[in-house]
């Protein structure tokens, strides 16, 4: 038996607020909404899209299928005063439509309200599971003060909990960089959701930066941000991140530090949870091919030492250290 559970944990579809309009009616003229043709110039975007960003080769696909095939399932709009209509779900179906060049687009028409419109585009979206997190924030946080609902009513209507719900909308408070990355995906939620203990927003963005830089896990941010909030920085003073390092990060910096010496050139250590990687900078051919000798002739001092210790060993049985 299959699952009709939709994605993302989401206890509530699309289906539990407005019936199976989501979903293509097989036979129209049974069909309590009939599916209707309606131009494409009439249509207006959704005003509360909670999407900011679209994946443009997922877009391109769509759009190359919509050409083909058509639109498969219709859109969801809404009459205005005015006479135009305005999307309420499937905006990735009328942008597919627009690249396509068709100029009508299979639609159904319901009426809702603006806390509704807002309302279903954003499990539209978190049904995809395509929504960042800051996307996902922005668009409860909307729901709350624009129209009024509590966390409470968001958990019921969504079927997301209060909590998750709660700590979305916490991530809000980090400086916009932070939010950024976040967006692209640089840093992930659990990565960053520890950085809202940290008060001052400098300190932050440079604990932000270390854990790209590193790969930090989650619980790792953690231990960084419990160590920096345990070592306060003298008054007027910053505190450093290097303060608040285990002793394995200490270890790893200076390492780092010891081959840029040794090279001449910025290096990076990134320890990751599965793997870890040395990167070296260099800034040209003839620069590369610099590194590249200082690197052979360390091998082999390395091994000169190694065989004159063999040496040794072979006359007097005993190593030198």
């Amino acid at each position: 038996m299959t699952s009709s559970k939709p994605k993302g944990g989401l206890g509530k579809g699309l289906g539990a607020l407005f019936g199976n309009a989501g979903v293509a009616p097989q036979n129209t003229e049974n069909a309590r909404d009939k599916v209707q043709e309606i131009e494409v110039a009439k249509i207006r975007p959704n005003r509360y899209q909670p999407r900011e960003e679209f994946d443009e080769a997922a877009l391109s696909e769509l759009t190359e299928s919509v050409h083909r095939y058509g639109v498969l399932q219709p859109v969801l709009l809404r009459k205005l005063p005015e006479g135009d209509y305005e999307l309420i779900a499937g905006e990735r179906r009328l942008r597919a439509a627009k690249g396509a060049g068709l100029e009508k687009i299979p639609a159904l028409l319901k009426e809702f309200g603006d806390a509704e419109v807002s309302e279903i585009a954003l499990i539209e979206n978190l049904q995809r599971e395509d929504l960042s997190v800051v996307e996902e924030a922005k668009a409860y946080q909307r729901l709350t003060k624009e129209f009024g609902l509590t966390q409470e009513e968001l958990s019921s209507r969504l079927g997301r909990s209060r909590s998750h719900i709660a700590n979305t909308m916490r991530l809000l408070k980090l400086p916009g960089k932070i939010q950024e990355l976040l967006m692209s995906g640089v840093l992930t939620a659990g990565q960053a959701r520890p950085l809202l203990a940290l008060e001052d927003g400098e300190v932050q963005l440079k604990a932000a930066d270390y854990i790209q830089e590193q790969e930090l896990s989650a619980r790792q941010c953690e231990e960084l941000v419990r160590r920096l909030n345990e070592s306060p920085a003298e008054p007027g003073k910053e505190p450093e991140i290097e303060d608040a390092l285990p002793e394995a990060d200490i270890f790893i910096r200076e390492a780092a530090e010891r081959l840029q010496n040794l090279l001449g050139t910025q290096v990076q250590i990134k320890t990751g949870r599965k793997k870890s990687k040395v990167e070296i900078e260099f800034y040209s051919e003839e620069d590369l091919e610099r590194i590249l000798g200082l690197i052979g002739q360390q091998r082999e001092a390395s091994n000169q030492e190694r065989i004159e210790k063999l040496r040794q060993f072979s006359q007097t049985g005993k190593f030198t250290v």
